[in-house]
């Protein structure tokens, strides 16, 4: 069993064919960029940049198979397996853990609205009993905005008292820095084993204060080479004010269509520019904007 390392994450955007499936080989190299001259420590693939919900369950079975066959080391892959039929979810995390990425991202399922604590906690255990392997290390996905399916601290504390340490962590992407200090402050936070990460690098050293693990951010597709120099120098230096700045320029933009766009911008590789319906690329101004204002962070 290896728990992923912890440190700056990207949510690596997808790359799709001329079919609109996803395009298993053009991804691998994409993450094998990130992991070197990238900047990141490891990858969180099929999440929410990484249109994970617009991926057929088939198309996503053999990506623990492709990063097995690449070297990617499992320490630096949490793969998104979350779907909301509980068996297509155990389906998903079986693959990555026949491959030894014991390291996923499950998102509660979020259909049904308005469930209690109770029937969540039936979601998830259910997940880590019929997958049966002590090795998996299980990371909650709470992003109410989207999932209308908010996680409590509660809940989390229940499941890491039932299941110990598969129940590893938390990917928070509420934007309020106040939940990741209540998730960090109700389990024990890096001290306790349970590794909660904000989804901004806006937040990164107050996270750490506060007992995270790191970041899991879409914008680190970009602009993880910054947050480097951020950690390297330190708290309130000129680094991590150009961090925020960064963030708060890709903000303006729908992320998802800029982090493809801005791997386009890197590549030429005109793949990028796809996305799953219902998301669209940038228009034409957008476009013209982010690539003026890109050249401020990032030399593409």
């Amino acid at each position: 069993m290896t728990k992923a390392r912890r440190g700056i994450y990207a949510a690596a955007v997808s790359p799709f064919d001329s079919d609109g499936a996803l395009d298993v080989a053009r991804l691998i190299a994409y993450c094998q960029f990130l992991l070197s001259d990238g900047g990141c420590d490891g990858v969180a693939p099929t999440g929410t940049t990484g249109e994970g919900c617009s991926i057929a369950v088939d198309q996503r079975m053999p990506l623990p198979g492709a990063f097995s066959a690449a070297g990617i080391a499992p320490d630096q892959v949490i793969l998104g397996t979350g779907n909301p039929a509980v068996d297509d979810a155990v389906r998903l995390t079986r693959a990555c853990m026949a491959e030894g990425y014991v390291n996923v991202l499950v998102l509660p399922p979020y259909y049904y609205k308005g469930v209690s604590d109770e029937g969540l906690f039936a979601y998830f255990a259910r997940i880590v009993e019929k997958v049966g392997d002590d090795r998996l290390r299980m990371f909650l996905y709470h992003f109410p905005q989207v999932s209308a399916t908010p996680l409590s601290p509660a809940l989390l504390v229940r499941l890491r008292e039932a299941f110990g340490p598969v129940i590893a962590g938390v990917k928070d992407s509420s934007g309020d820095f106040s939940q990741s200090r209540a998730f960090a402050e109700a389990t024990g936070g890096v001290s306790a084993d349970f590794d909660v990460y904000p989804s901004s690098e806006a937040m990164l050293f107050d996270g750490l204060d506060a007992g995270c693990a790191g970041i899991i951010s879409g914008s680190t597709n970009t602009f993880a080479p910054l947050v480097q120099a951020a950690l390297a120098e330190g708290p309130g230096g000129a680094a991590f004010e150009r961090v925020k700045d960064a963030r708060g320029f890709a903000s303006g933009f729908s992320l998802m269509a800029a982090m493809k766009y801005a791997e386009f911008l890197r590549t030429g590789d005109a793949a990028w520019l796809a996305m799953a319906p219902p998301l669209t690329m940038l228009g034409d101004d957008d476009k013209a904007r982010f690539k003026e204002g890109i050249a401020a962070y990032r030399d593409l």
